[in-house]
C-alpha cells in the first residue's frame, strides 16, 4: 500500500484520508484485525466505546510501537486513533469520565480523534457534551474533536452556541447516499466528511455501474468505491474481517478513476441509508 493522502483539521492534525474501522468487530478479534490493518499500511483506527473493543485496539498499537526489530516499529505519532463518548455518556461531566475510561481502555496518553456518536438530539445534551470535547483539546489529551451523524441543525447550532465548527462529522456516506447538502455546509464550516459505511455494508458491491467501473481498472468494486471516496475528498473507513481483504480494501493509490466514471457514480445517489437516521437514535 502506498502510504495513504491525509486530512489537515483545523486543530492542525493531519489525519489519513484512508482508515481502518472497527464496528461490530469482537472484542476477542479486534487486536488481531487492527494488527493486520497496522501490517497491510493503514494508519488510521477507528473504534468507539460503544463498540467494546477498544482494549484490543490499544494493544494492536502498543505491539506494533513496541514489539520487534527496532527498523520495524512504527511511531506512535504514525498512528491515528479515533474513538467516540456513547450516548448514555453525554453530558459535561459524564463525557469526561467516559473519556478517562476510554483512555485507559485505549492504554494512550493522547487519543487523535474524540467524537460525539450520536446528536440525540431528545436528550439536549450534545451542545455539553462538545463543551467536554473542548475541553480535553485544550489539556491536550486529544488532536482533534469532532462529531459523528450530526445533521446540519446540529452543526450550526454547535457553531452558533460554542463559536467554533466541528473538526470532523462522521457520516453515513456512500454512491447511494452522498449526502451532498450536508457535505457542502462541512466545505462551509470548514469541518471534515469522513464516510462510515462507505460500501453501504456491501449491498454496492452488487451495482452493476460499480462493477463495470471496476473491471475497467481491473480492481475489485470495493476498491472502486473506496478510490471514488478518496477521489471525492472523504475520509473513509472500511471494516474487514480477513486479512486479505483489509489488504486488498488499502490497495487503492494505483488508479485513478476518471471524470466520466466519477459523474457516473454521482448519478447513483439514491437517498438510501443502510444504517439509523440520526434523528431516530436518542
Amino acid at each position: 500500500m502506498s502510504a495513504s493522502p491525509t486530512v489537515r483539521l483545523a486543530s492542525g492534525a493531519e489525519m489519513p484520508q484512508l482508515g481502518f474501522g472497527l464496528y461490530k468487530v469482537p472484542a476477542e478479534d479486534a487486536e488481531r484485525l487492527a494488527a493486520a490493518a497496522l501490517g497491510a499500511g493503514y494508519r488510521s483506527l477507528d473504534t468507539a466505546a460503544m463498540y467494546g473493543n477498544e482494549e484490543g485496539v490499544g494493544r494492536a498499537v502498543h505491539s506494533a510501537t513496541h514489539d520487534g526489530a527496532l527498523s520495524q516499529r512504527l511511531q506512535r505519532a504514525d498512528i491515528f486513533v479515533t474513538t467516540k463518548v456513547w450516548n448514555t455518556d453525554q453530558g459535561y461531566d459524564a463525557t469526561l469520565e467516559a473519556f478517562d475510561r476510554s483512555q485507559t481502555a485505549l492504554g494512550l496518553d493522547v487519543v487523535d480523534l474524540y467524537l460525539i456518536h450520536w446528536p440525540c438530539p431528545r436528550l439536549g445534551l450534545y451542545v455539553e457534551t462538545y463543551r467536554a470535547l473542548g475541553r480535553l483539546l485544550s489539556e491536550g489529551r486529544v488532536r482533534a474533536i469532532g462529531v459523528s451523524n450530526f445533521q446540519p441543525e446540529h452543526l450550526l447550532r454547535l457553531t452558533d452556541e460554542i463559536g467554533v465548527a466541528p473538526m470532523v462529522n462522521q457520516i453515513e456516506l456512500h454512491p447511494w447516499l452522498q449526502q451532498r447538502e450536508l457535505r457542502g455546509l462541512h466545505a462551509e464550516l470548514g469541518i471534515a466528511t469522513e464516510a462510515w459505511s462507505p460500501l453501504a455494508r456491501g449491498q454496492v458491491l452488487q451495482d452493476p455501474v460499480l462493477a463495470e467501473i471496476a473491471s475497467a481498472h481491473g480492481v475489485s468494486v470495493a476498491q472502486a468505491v473506496i478510490r471514488w471516496h478518496v477521489q471525492e475528498g472523504n475520509i473513509v473507513i472500511p471494516k474487514a474481517s480477513s486479512a486479505q481483504r483489509i489488504a486488498e480494501n488499502a490497495d487503492v493509490f494505483g488508479f485513478e478513476l476518471t471524470d466520466a466514471e466519477c459523474e457516473r457514480i454521482a448519478g447513483l445517489d439514491r437517498g438510501l441509508r443502510v444504517g439509523s437516521h440520526p434523528d431516530n437514535v436518542n
